[in-house]
């Protein structure tokens, strides 16, 4: 379980992938990982095999259904993000006045990080993400 909820925080896909069953069917892999682990005191055959066993479950998953509707289900924020965009290209503080939000660290957290990072809005300017004519628009 605590894989789960570690990759979850890091990629909420997996929240929903079944990596307890996975291990439960290969768990004499995963023991043998873990003595080798303790053994060398190194980590690496351990965590070689997570990743055998998340990327062979990453393989045989299909994510159904689009990709804008399973953004915006799982993201309110992001939603609202888009929604505030419509087909304008905005600055930060110009979307900051339209969804009233004042505190600009958690505007960029919690809503333009998101969208940015999944791919629903683009930077006007990418090669300079810092500039003050910065603005963003819906991909």
């Amino acid at each position: 379980m605590w894989h789960s909820l570690l990759l979850g925080k890091w990629n909420e896909i997996f929240y929903w992938l079944p990596i307890e069953e996975l291990i439960r069917s290969r768990q004499q892999e995963y023991y043998d990982a873990l003595g080798k682990s303790d053994r060398e005191s190194d980590s690496s055959a351990f965590v070689e095999l997570m990743l055998e066993i998340i990327l062979d479950t990453l393989k045989e998953t299909t994510v159904v259904g689009n990709t804008d509707e399973a953004v915006t289900q799982t993201n309110p924020s992001v939603q609202k993000l888009i929604d505030v965009l419509g087909d304008e290209e905005l600055s930060a503080a110009q979307i900051m006045v339209r969804l009233d939000l004042s505190h600009r660290p958690t505007f960029r957290k919690n809503y333009l990080n998101p969208a940015l990072a999944q791919g629903v809005v683009e930077m006007t300017i990418p090669d300079k993400p810092n500039s003050r004519n910065q603005k963003y628009r819906r991909k």
